[in-house]
């Protein structure tokens, strides 16, 4: 495989749930507004107007993406330089990752796209079937379905 990927997801603090997630070969505006316009699609008829933590990453900075927040009335949250914690449900997805999905391959053949699918399928069975013991031994959605928050 050559080249890079690029992997945008939006961790919901309560229970780990990959709220939306984009990724693309290129880090540009595009990806950031799909993550950020996915997530906030998903909390468009709620009353729910939750802090968004981020790190200080320039696409996080720039006009776009403070009006999307604003116009969805979410709450930015980005802590000082070199402090981390308002990125540390990301940092704990993405070492999950790598340990569970990237290192135990050999990626030397695949191509870019059946890596892409690979990551995509990978956070699609993290939220559906991946047990915590946190949550009861049950998955981010259906701890959801057991509290009566999704159907």
């Amino acid at each position: 495989m050559a080249g890079k990927v690029y992997l945008l997801p939006m961790i919901d603090c309560f229970d780990g749930l990959v709220v939306s997630w984009s990724i693309g070969t290129r880090p540009d505006a595009d990806l950031v507004n799909t993550m950020l316009d996915a997530a906030i699609e998903k909390v468009a008829n709620s009353n729910d107007r939750p802090v968004v933590h981020s790190d200080r990453g320039a696409h996080y900075r720039w006009p776009g993406w403070i009006s999307r927040m604003h116009n969805a009335k979410l709450i930015r949250s980005m802590s000082r330089k070199g402090c981390s914690p308002d990125n540390a449900a990301s940092e704990d997805f993405f070492g999950r990752l790598k340990t569970e999905l990237f290192y135990p391959r050999d990626w030397q053949v695949t191509t870019l796209e059946n890596f892409i699918q690979a990551v995509d399928a990978y956070i699609c069975w993290y939220n559906e079937k991946r047990i915590k013991i946190s949550l009861g031994s049950l998955s981010s959605l259906e701890y959801r379905k057991s509290l009566g928050l999704m159907t």
